[in-house]
């Protein structure tokens, strides 16, 4: 017999049918009995833990013991024993028992490092668990008392388990379960460990500080106590480890690989000790195919970068797609200037990795890709290139690698495995196969689209066909150009197969640059998902990961197709208004809540909204390239891709000149900060800024007159910020702040963020704390990151201003999770910084671990600003220390390292200089430090008369303002 007191009281016969019990009484009288089987209860107890009210007597009570040994029977016994009873029954019968055993025995493995068998004994043990242990009980000490040692049991096996489960690597799955236990045991702080590791294992580092930021308050408010040393040491180790870029890829490849092993180890072997290989060869040999397994080769580098290249049209772009397949931004979320080009910004996010960068599909940006490599390899000297073309790069050091086609013998293998694939129990004369192969010229990709024909076509007659079409005769030697036109002519008869709906739908598919999502391709190829499955049948298009392609070799020809067939404007058209559609319906969702997860439904089809944009600007569909602009922008924006678009908004602002277009002036506006956002738009970008500025923002006081929304709330706020250091920085701030009663929440709570600068500038920071904590809980309302992170640094900013350490180090760890869901790495680098100045004068080694760390992401993410900034504040530490000489190389590398012509750079420089100037008076070189304090104060100069308030609405701490305005009081005592 089986008994269970975990949860309610039960027993079952050995065939699993239950027995009854009968009532509370003797279910309570079991499971006292079965707390510690064996074990001898006195009847007293027995009675006051069944009736604790005191009204079962001893008659009444021998009364329940007679009733309770007749409805076990045979499967235990009651024994009386001296003053009380036992019960008689094998302890591993008992589920308490059997749970305590079972969680031992799974500790004990876990100890002994094997982390598998104790998730199954814990898991099993566990399992035992149908609700609250002596759910029967009635509410007694000794009843609460023997309940709690068995919850406490409970939970340690349920820690016990998760842990075997993170060392299993199942950080993701276990997450959520601890999320829920954190909020139920609070003050359990293992399992805050337990949550803190699992995060950061999945790059939830930030959101992991705040785990144990909010347990060290709940132990300090409940328990007066501090995080035990085990919970402050993970800490620790977190601080030294920061989220890093996620490179792109290689594209997961759906069919086996064949005939190409040695190729692979041979190109592997190569990389290993040249820096740059070029797989050449003609189109459709397989260099694609060859450089994704040789990306997959172990040690060839520790991390893998590839790049798609066949998307571009011109080699404009090129930095700008490597800057996204690398995982890193244009731009912060906060305007940073960071590296003056995208090529910089490569440059010094790659300077110190290790990465294997795959250029594919060059030979249309020959020149472009050769200039820009041969400077990422001087520059960046353990990073590596592989490269695939038709026609080599051309520069120093490059390694040649001719791609050839397959051996006979591999490519009758290739053709009867793709048969295979699309006709069942394919069989075929291997005479004929090879015939077929060789008069493919043995290329992959036309084996390929002739084995897929085999589905309709019986082989011989597919091999007289391609016999016809390809001339097939004495051959010899092949050239690439001869190669080429046969699988130019292999494509054009597969072409020529489908049927008058398969060969429109293809032809218009072409106008997607970076493939399609099946909706996407039905509304823009006007057809239906028989067709496109007809296609990919047939090798046409290509499925994966939810999206349509066509590789490029098809596509070209299917493009020419397109033309031929007068289709080409319309198509575009249609393939225009469909991203149009999709970026209308995402830029709501981007302020919500559901930003995260619309955030890579808008990025996977950022190719082809550039080629949609491109055609606009070029057709002067001026109306559709407005509103591309503008609904596109606050994607761009977090994502940081808007220098991308930024030559395609200097176009089409020099194609319609300053007058704002009828009902566009909203979307001129954004056209106008797109233009002259950028910094890698240079001096044309600075011009179409300094010409269109003005009109914009008349445009955009008239688009939101405070009483009425616009269209774009969010351009409103990157309006202020990038006019903050301006001509008009008060105009900027006077039209963002009067939306305090727009009926647009985003745009309210924007207000309020911007009118609490203004009551810092007025030195009013209990008004500020307020107002900035309504734009706080405007933004989170909307569960809008962006505007969140906004707000809990500059509230962090005060908090450290008024002295409340505790709450600034808080709030910046809450920033900090944003920041890193949205994948705005400099500006967490940013929030390091802040947290490291929060620290600076209590923790100096906490101060210096989050400069550090600051500065290792900021290098990562190749943002010069920031680095900077981490550097001042490793300069800071240094100084406080009495290390002059260490403090001044840091603020020098951090004065060279800081872009002197973007406005948020002013407060860094100016601590900086101050810095520089400390160091100076330290040594008493007076007029050496009197220099330095004078250039503080000329920087500090160009916020103008209203110095204070514009320092503090560019979100600068009160201690940065402070220094600014110490410095310019210090320069003007020394010239008196």
């Amino acid at each position: 017999m089986q008994f269970g007191i975990l949860g309610e009281t039960r027993a079952w016969h050995g065939d699993g049918n239950e027995v009854p019990l009968g009532g509370p009484a003797r279910r309570a009288l079991l499971a006292l009995l079965l707390v510690r089987p064996g074990d001898v209860v006195p009847t007293d107890r027995l009675a006051d833990e069944i009736d604790p009210a005191g009204a079962l007597s001893a008659h009444s009570l021998q009364s329940q013991v007679s009733r309770l040994r007749s409805a076990l029977g045979a499967g235990a016994a009651i024994e009386r024993a001296g003053a009380g009873y036992r019960i008689v029954v094998d302890a591993d019968d008992v589920d308490t028992s059997r749970f305590e055993r079972l969680a031992g025995e799974g500790r004990a493995a876990l100890d002994d490092g094997d982390a598998g068998r104790a998730a199954a004994l814990l898991r099993e043990a566990l399992e035992l668990w149908r609700g609250p242990a002596l759910a029967d009980l009635p509410e007694s000490e000794a009843a609460r008392a023997a309940a709690v040692r068995l919850e406490e049991r409970r939970l340690g096996a349920l820690e016990d388990r998760i842990e075997a489960g993170l060392r299993l690597g199942e950080h993701r799955a276990v997450v959520p379960e601890l999320r829920e236990l954190v909020g139920s045991y609070p003050l359990r702080e293992r399992l805050a460990g337990l949550l803190m590791r699992a995060l950061s294992a999945e790059g939830g580092q930030a959101e992991a500080l705040v785990v144990f930021e909010e347990t060290r308050r709940h132990l300090a408010d409940e328990l007066g106590a501090d995080p035990s040393a085990e919970l402050a040491a993970l800490h620790r180790e977190l601080l030294s480890t920061d989220p890093a870029p996620s490179p792109a890829a290689p594209p997961a490849q759906l069919t086996s690989f064949v005939g190409r092993a040695d190729e692979v180890t041979e190109v592997a072997e190569v990389l290993r000790v040249a820096r740059l290989v070029t797989l050449i060869g003609p189109g459709g040999v397989g260099k694609t195919r060859l450089s994704v397994e040789v990306a997959g080769v172990g040690g060839t580098a520790d991390q893998v970068c590839f790049v798609e290249l066949a998307p571009l049209r011109d080699g404009g772009g090129l930095p700008h797609a490597l800057l996204g397949a690398l995982g890193l931004r244009e731009n912060g979320l906060q305007m940073d200037g960071g590296a003056k080009t995208p090529v910089d910004r490569l440059i010094a996010a790659l300077s110190d990795q290790v990465l294997l960068l795959v250029l594919d599909n060059c030979e249309h940006l020959v020149d472009e890709v050769a200039r820009l490599a041969a400077r990422l390899l001087a520059t960046c000297p353990r990073l590596r290139v592989l490269a695939t073309s038709r026609e080599p790069l051309g520069i120093i050091g490059e390694h040649l690698f001719p791609v050839r086609p397959l051996d006979e013998d591999a490519a009758v293998r290739l053709f009867t495995e793709r048969a295979g694939a699309v006709q069942r129990g394919f069989t075929a004369d291997p005479e004929v196969v090879r015939r077929i192969c060789a008069a493919l010229d043995d290329l992959p990709l036309a084996i390929e689209l002739a084995a897929a024909r085999s589905r309709t076509l019986d082989i011989d007659d597919l091999a007289g066909r391609l016999d016809d079409v390809l001339a097939v005769g004495a051959r010899g030697n092949r050239t690439a150009d001869e190669r080429h036109r046969t699988l130019r002519s292999v494509v054009a008869w597969s072409w020529d197969l489908l049927t008058e709906p398969e060969q429109r739908a293809a032809r218009r598919f072409t106008v997607f640059a970076g493939g399609a999502t099946a909706p996407s391709a039905l509304r823009v190829c006007g057809t239906d998902g028989e067709t496109l499955e007809a296609l990919a049948d047939k090798s046409l298009l290509e499925m994966a990961g939810g999206r349509y392609r066509m590789l490029e070799t098809i596509r070209a020809y299917g493009a020419e197709r397109l033309d031929a067939a007068g289709e080409g404007e319309s198509v575009r058209r249609a393939h225009a208004e469909r991203l149009l559609e999709l970026v209308r319906t995402a830029d709501p969702h981007l302020r919500r809540a559901e930003q995260v997860e619309w955030l890579p439904v808008v990025a996977a089809e950022h190719g082809d909204l550039l080629a949609a944009l491109r055609w606009a600007v070029e057709e002067r569909a001026v109306e559709t390239a407005f509103e591309l602009l503008a609904a596109a922008f606050n994607y761009l924006w977090i994502r940081g891709a808007s220098a991308s678009v930024a030559p395609l908004a200097i176009a089409l602002l020099a194609a319609v000149g300053e007058e704002v277009p009828d009902g566009l002036g909203e979307e001129y506006a954004t056209c106008v900060l797109l233009a002259g956002a950028a910094s890698a738009t240079g001096e044309a970008g600075a011009q179409a800024w300094q010409r269109h500025r003005a009109t914009a923002g008349k445009a955009l006081v008239d688009a939101w007159p405070g009483d009425r929304a616009g269209r774009y709330p969010v351009v409103l706020l990157l309006w202020m910020m990038r006019n903050a250091g301006g001509p008009d920085p008060q105009g900027a701030f006077a039209l963002v702040s009067s939306q305090r009663d727009c009926p647009e929440p985003w745009a309210r709570a924007a207000a309020h963020y911007v009118s609490g600068f203004g009551h810092l500038g007025r030195r009013d920071p209990a008004a500020a704390e307020d107002t900035f904590g309504q734009a706080l809980e405007g933004f989170r309302s909307l569960g809008d990151r962006w505007g969140t992170a906004l707000a809990l640094d500059t509230l962090a900013g005060v908090a450290g201003a008024l002295g409340d350490r505790t709450r600034a180090l808080a709030l910046t760890d809450e920033a900090l999770v944003l920041t890193e869901r949205l994948g705005a790495l400099e500006d967490s680098a940013d929030l390091l910084v802040n947290r490291g100045d929060h620290l600076a004068g209590d923790d100096a080694a906490g101060a210096r671990n989050a400069y550090a760390n600051a500065a290792d992401l900021a290098r990562r993410a190749g943002s010069s600003t920031y680095l900077a900034a981490a550097l001042r504040g490793l300069g800071d530490i240094a100084l406080e220390e009495g290390d002059l000489a260490e403090a001044e190389r840091l603020y020098s590398e951090a004065l060279e390292r800081i872009d002197p012509h973007w406005i948020k750079s002013l407060g860094p420089r100016v601590r900086t200089l101050i810095g520089l100037g400390r160091v100076a008076t330290a040594r008493s070189h007076h007029a050496e430090a009197r220099k330095h304090y004078r250039q503080a104060a000329e920087v500090a100069d160009t916020a103008g008369a209203h110095a204070p308030e514009v320092l503090r609405m560019l979100g600068l701490s009160e201690k940065v303002v402070e220094s600014v305005l110490e410095a310019m009081a210090v320069a003007v005592a020394a010239d008196r």
